[in-house]
């Protein structure tokens, strides 16, 4: 059950008011990605996440896993969009590794873990970012360039892992 609170009239022709609900707390003005999408959209949101963890676990082992973790793992693609527009609000891509080690006295082990938040420059709308990033195309989408945007998924974990 919603509420209208505070109206007034600025003057400018504009509704300044706030919808509370009824238990007083302001309504959510983001949700996640895939609450958002219906039909179509959805069954694309979830190809586009297999071609991207598909893409990263085809060129980990030449460049992001190089380092101290030669073995990370995506974990998970998450977004946020705006209910009122749909448009992107953030996106990040998680991912953990490791490196582990003997110790030689008691064969137990010493473990190195990390976990790696990584912000994507995702704007637009889903619908965009679906049509552009699963079109028909030698690149895969991992490397394309972003709707809006100059740069690629590719680039933002260039800059975070």
């Amino acid at each position: 059950m919603w509420f209208l609170a505070g109206c007034t009239d600025s003057g400018a022709g504009t509704d300044t008011s706030a919808e509370l609900r009824a238990d007083g707390a302001a309504p959510a003005g983001y949700r996640d990605v895939e609450e958002a999408l219906s039909g179509d959209d959805f069954e694309r949101w979830f190809e586009l996440k297999r071609q991207l963890r598909k893409n990263f676990d085809d060129i980990c082992g030449d460049t992001f896993c190089e380092g101290d973790y030669t073995n990370l793992q995506s974990l998970s693609l998450r977004c946020s969009v705006s209910v009122g527009t749909g448009a992107f609000r953030s996106c990040i891509w998680l991912f953990a590794g490791s490196y582990e080690a003997v110790r030689p006295a008691t064969g137990s082990f010493e473990v190195n873990q990390r976990f790696f938040r990584c912000k994507l420059p995702i704007a637009g709308t889903p619908g965009a970012l679906l049509d552009a990033l699963l079109a028909a195309g030698d690149d895969p989408p991992l490397e394309r360039k972003l709707p809006g945007g100059e740069r690629s998924i590719y680039d933002a974990l260039g800059d975070c892992l």
